[in-house]
């Protein structure tokens, strides 16, 4: 069942989201060579709690860390680590906050230093394929014209999308209905309606779609070593259109 907010609840998520862009700006300039994945981890745990705020990731199903950091080859749920990034690298941040019972959830993928013209445009293109899907969701809409937009957006530029993990509703709970495929035909679905709030996140890989999960039941990393890229906003569908909660 989706869950249709009114816009006293779509502002409580909106003032989740305000938290969580703050942390997404203070941490992107931090990414650099050198620094370890677990000290931005601790240091968006400090600023999400220092705003009266929780970490919504953190032991969410077991999850032991309150951002999910996944570099290079990692697409998603990366546990930070004690190794140091390194030029050339891509990462992925996620970022879930609670605050006053709801939920925002966010992430962006960005370089280490200087990077491969691939991985720039593997990053550009899972980007713009986020704002496609965004695009498509507006009243009247099904929920698979948001999917395909996606899909078409990045299978035209010779990428793929990943097909095990989809974005989803969100509000009073982190993880909501619908699941969104980031794939998909479009007029198809669930029809679109005023109300309704989603974290949209395009997850992209440079080589094949297919993934699998490491031994610490957590990280997903390509089964063929390419490299992958995740963007996400919460976005709001308004009697104006799609609202992004979670612009920058």
């Amino acid at each position: 069942m989706i869950v249709i907010k009114s816009k006293n609840e779509v502002n409580k998520v909106r003032e989740s989201c305000r938290i969580a862009v703050d942390v997404c700006r203070i941490l992107k300039e931090e990414i650099l060579p050198g620094v370890e994945t677990h000290q931005l981890n601790k240091r968006a745990e400090e600023m999400i709690r220092k705003k009266k705020a929780e970490p919504a990731f953190l032991g969410y199903r077991g999850f032991p860390a309150s951002i999910c950091v996944s570099v290079n080859e990692e697409v998603v749920h990366g546990i930070p680590k004690r190794k140091k990034l390194q030029e050339g690298d891509i990462l992925s941040l996620d970022i879930g906050v609670l605050y006053n019972g709801y939920y925002a959830d966010m992430a962006f993928t960005t370089a280490v230093g200087r990077i491969s013209e691939r991985a720039k445009k593997l990053i550009a293109v899972t980007k713009e394929s986020l704002y496609c899907g965004i695009e498509k969701m507006c009243s009247g809409n099904r929920l698979g014209d948001v999917s395909n937009a996606v899909q078409l957006k990045v299978e035209s530029n010779n990428f793929s999308v990943v097909r095990d993990f989809v974005g989803h509703g969100i509000g009073a709970r982190l993880h909501e209905d619908p699941q969104i495929p980031n794939y998909g035909s479009p007029n198809s679905g669930p029809l679109l309606k005023e109300g309704m709030v989603f974290a949209l996140e395009p997850m992209v890989n440079s080589g094949g779609w297919e993934t699998e999960v490491l031994d610490d039941n957590w990280t997903v990393v390509t089964k063929d070593g390419s490299f992958s890229a995740h963007f996400e906003h919460t976005v709001a569908l308004t009697v104006n259109g799609p609202e992004i909660l979670t612009e920058w």
